[in-house]
């Protein structure tokens, strides 16, 4: 008896020891989780940062493009206008020629010459009218084209205010998604935590619960033994010990199989949109080969002229057009578009905020990289994603 009821009380302890432990446990996971989500209202709120600054970047490249084409236009203006200004003058000075330098006479000799005093004021007439009408065309050209080159000026110094602001953007944004990997890695590092606490905790609390089914059978166990022992020992009492015996196996025996514990699946499928799968390949070919095409031709905000000058998101149009596919016209609806691809092939667009290119292969594009720069091939950089139309 006095067994029984030591045996009794080290169990109890035992339990209770471990009851404190698996409490103790909690706090430190509910603090992993505290810690996390206020990790993962960082991240939360970061990334709603970087979107409100790609957005703004996306918006800048819209107004470069429009600035960039004013320009253009105001450049042909301008060349249209000093060419109309040298045909005027060019044809100023046939008709200052003709009137005073014809044969051996001049225009002045014919005035005087004239028979009739009409006929001399009618010539007279006639060349003051002549050079009032050049002496305007003159003062208008002049004039139209200082008011050209005046819009050009002011355009241009638009261009660069903006292309300075979308700099200072681009330098927001790299800044942000550094910040945002650091906080998204801190995140995953708290997960993982917060999950080894719980898997730890629940380990616990299975061993809690093993070891509290095994306290029950031995106290049941022992009570039974307790009850032969006053059965003076007769051959029914040793048929029922045999049968219990047997009971008590085929119970622990179901009970070991009861607890099995299934863990669940840590194999987590991969639902990314993204595809690696071929096009048309052929119609890829054609998009390469209309990049490789445009190898040197200038950057010009808001050009689409290819051999005269390009934009980042005016190569790519054009390079698909090329192979007959109509994409849009700048660079965010052309990263938003088309299907998402995780292996690039040669064809694709190379996708970041505010720029694209054409990928080529061996991790290398063709692109318009900047103002004062031509379309060229350079290495894929940084983190950017990948869109297919072919």
């Amino acid at each position: 008896m006095k067994n029984r009821c030591f045996r009794t009380l080290i169990a109890s302890l035992v339990m209770s020891s471990f009851f404190a432990a698996t409490v103790a446990a909690a706090p430190d996971a509910d603090a992993i989780k505290k810690e996390r989500d206020a990790a993962q209202s960082q991240v939360d709120s970061l990334q709603s940062e970087l979107t409100a600054v790609l957005t703004k970047i996306n918006d800048l490249e819209e107004k470069l493009i429009e600035k960039g084409e004013e320009i253009n236009k105001a450049t042909e203006d301008l060349a249209a206008a000093e060419e109309k200004e040298k045909q005027q003058y060019e044809a100023m000075k046939l008709r200052i020629k003709y009137m005073y330098e014809e044969g051996n006479n001049t225009a002045l000799e014919r005035i005087t010459e004239s028979g009739s005093i009409s006929e001399l004021l009618s010539q007279a007439e006639y060349i003051q009218s002549v050079h009032n009408y050049d002496r305007k065309q003159l003062e208008e050209y002049v004039e139209t084209k200082e008011e050209i080159a005046a819009l050009k000026e002011k355009l241009e110094k638009e261009e660069k205010e903006l292309e300075k602001t979308q700099k200072e953007f681009s330098a927001q944004q790299t800044s942000l998604n550094a910040t945002l990997s650091a906080k998204q890695a801190e995140v995953a590092d708290l997960d993982q935590q917060f999950q080894a606490a719980v898997e730890a905790a629940a380990k616990e609390a299975e061993e809690k619960a093993r070891r509290e089914r095994e306290q029950a059978e031995r106290e049941r166990q022992e009570r039974e033994a307790a009850s032969s022992q006053t059965n003076n020992n007769s051959p029914s009492s040793e048929n029922n010990n045999t049968a219990n015996n047997t009971t008590n196996n085929t119970s622990n025996n179901a009970s070991n199989n009861g607890n099995t514990s299934s863990q669940p699946s840590s194999t987590t499928s991969n639902n990314n949109s993204s595809s690696s799968s071929s096009g048309n390949t052929s119609v890829a070919s054609a998009i390469v080969n209309a990049a490789w095409g445009q190898i040197g031709t200038p950057y010009v905000w808001g050009g689409t002229s290819p051999g005269k000058g390009l934009d980042c998101s005016g190569l790519t149009q054009y390079c698909h057009r090329v192979a007959g596919i109509s994409i849009p016209r700048t660079s965010g609806p052309q990263g938003s578009g088309g299907q998402a691809v995780s292996n690039p092939q040669p064809g694709d667009i190379v996708c970041y905020p505010g720029h694209v290119g054409i990928y080529i292969g061996n991790g290398q594009m063709i692109h318009a990289p900047q103002p004062g720069d031509v379309v060229k091939v350079q290495k894929v950089y940084g983190s950017p994603w990948y869109r297919r139309y072919w």
